[in-house]
């Protein structure tokens, strides 16, 4: 029986950082989507990603780490945290430049964007945070 509830934790454990990452992800998209779509009107359409990427970078380390995953903010999760989001900034990057090359207007162009790279950073972060 004390199996049964061990795998009960487990799995609530799981789905509770789904969701937590749920809360964190769409905060930082909404954020990052923010901080682009205030820039757009000034500047080229990867500059702008990429300051809306920085910002959004700093507040989803913080969460991530105390809320999320609730692990230390260490220089070894912090290295995994550079590098998921380095694989996933580039990731954004080469999606946003076929969106647009779709014909997809700059100011929507970030929506499909998020759906294709939030599962992988997902994935990325977890691993390295939770290793």
């Amino acid at each position: 029986m004390k199996w049964i509830d061990r795998m009960k934790e487990a799995y609530g454990r799981q789905w509770g950082e789904v969701f937590r990452f749920g809360v964190v992800g769409v905060t930082a998209t909404a954020l990052q989507y923010g901080v682009y779509w205030l820039l757009i009107h000034w500047l080229n359409p990867f500059v702008a990603m990429t300051a809306g990427y920085v910002t959004s970078f700093v507040f989803n380390f913080i969460a991530s780490t105390r809320y999320t995953f609730r692990v230390a903010a260490n220089a070894r999760h912090g290295i995994g945290f550079v590098f998921s989001h380095a694989v996933n900034y580039l990731l954004q990057m080469v999606t946003l430049h076929f969106f647009l090359w779709l014909g997809v207007g700059e100011q929507l162009a970030p929506i499909p964007v998020f759906a294709v790279c939030v599962p992988v950073n997902f994935l990325l972060v977890r691993f390295f945070l939770k290793r």
